[in-house]
């Protein structure tokens, strides 16, 4: 079955608040470019990026979505789930410098932003497409929902 709607931003919100928290908790000390910045600001800055992936997200997933009804299969292949971290990251990016993102104090070094980006991205799609497939081995047949 295909993921419905509700099952992508479902689990998309989910594997971030996990996945993506505990990537982010633990990439934040060593990120490039933090200077000077205190790491009780990095956290604060990184994890307001991550909530903003997340919100974000659910916009996309409506877009993905429209999109995908072109298509025969109503579905992207597993590589665009992947590839799409470009227009999100860029997306993301524009709003940080442009300052419109509340809860960050200033925009972080680009190096920063998206070394957390990237590998937050890569693990969340990696769990996604294989190992959270073992405790829910019922996730495909629901539409991609995980309760």
């Amino acid at each position: 079955m295909v993921p419905t709607l509700f099952g992508r931003i479902q689990t998309r919100v989910v594997l971030l608040a996990t996945v993506g928290a505990v990537i982010t908790a633990l990439i934040v000390p060593v990120l490039p470019g933090a200077g000077g910045t205190a790491l009780a600001g990095r956290y604060q800055t990184a994890f307001v990026v991550l909530a903003a992936v997340a919100i974000l997200g659910v916009g996309w997933e409506l877009i993905y979505h429209f999109l995908m009804q072109f298509r025969w299969e109503k579905d992207w292949p597993s590589l665009f789930g992947l590839v799409t971290l470009v227009p999100e990251g860029l997306l993301l990016w524009g709003l940080l410098t442009a300052d419109v993102m509340p809860g960050t104090a200033r925009t972080p070094p680009a190096a920063a932003f998206w070394t957390q980006f990237t590998a937050v991205w890569i693990c969340v799609w990696l769990v996604a497409n294989g190992p959270m497939r073992v405790p829910f081995i019922r996730w495909r047949f629901r539409g991609g929902r995980l309760a």
